[in-house]
């Protein structure tokens, strides 16, 4: 019998922290599938999860709150690519957000938040908080590329994965049609094309003294 002591407050890996919250995650998982998120409940995802009401209150607040839980847990399943290359990351990156985005039940969660932000100053903060991570997180392969020297100096790294993410959430939650092989490929090759001209350099400055004049033009207005 294991002897290791763990530090006040820190959850014992696969303990009962863990567990509970796996329970309660896959719970509302399941309660989006079989009922929508307009008849999501505290109530609801207590009993089937089996995890006392008064807990997820205590933890989550919200249901809002609780989907975002949920959209950053399994969005983490999409992985960071490296592939040496920033064009090569970007797609395959645009890839594995086609495949999540393709489970309808990933595709309700995004869309149950983003609708309750409209109305919900918390579910709002809950989703700032989901795009901020994921921004952070995939950022990494844009430091890489500045590193290689792929990217001008001072790109912004999450404006270039926002810029990448944009025409998704754009097709599912505006235009409201499908996820496709096509996107991935016009969303990749935008995006590339842009960073490498220094559309997403932080000072602002055109890289051409084109671009400068249209700027300006754009400012002028």
């Amino acid at each position: 019998m294991s002897t290791a002591q763990h530090p006040p407050g820190q959850a014992r890996p696969g303990g009962r922290t863990a567990r509970t919250r796996a329970a309660v995650l896959a719970a509302v998982f399941d309660e989006l599938g079989d009922k929508g998120f307009a008849a999501l409940t505290m109530e609801g995802v207590a009993q089937r999860s089996g995890v006392h009401q008064a807990t997820i209150y205590r933890r989550w607040r919200t249901v809002e709150v609780l989907v975002c839980a949920l959209l950053t847990e399994r969005s983490a399943a999409i992985p960071v690519p490296d592939t040496g290359t920033l064009c090569g990351d970007l797609r395959a990156l645009a890839r594995g957000i086609g495949v999540f985005y393709g489970d309808a039940r990933n595709r309700a969660m995004i869309e149950a938040v983003v609708s309750a932000a409209g109305r919900d100053p918390r579910a709002e903060e809950a989703l700032r908080e989901f795009f901020d991570d994921r921004l952070g997180v995939a950022g990494v392969m844009v430091r890489r590329a500045l590193e290689r020297g792929e990217l001008p100096p001072g790109t912004d790294a999450e404006a270039v994965v926002g810029a990448l993410g944009a025409p998704f959430y754009y097709r599912m939650l505006l235009v409201r049609r499908p996820v496709d092989l096509e996107l991935v490929e016009q969303a990749t090759f935008a995006t590339y094309a842009a960073a490498r001209a220094g559309a997403y350099v932080r000072t602002g400055e055109p890289p051409t003294g084109e671009a400068r004049t249209g700027k300006a033009q754009i400012g002028e207005a």
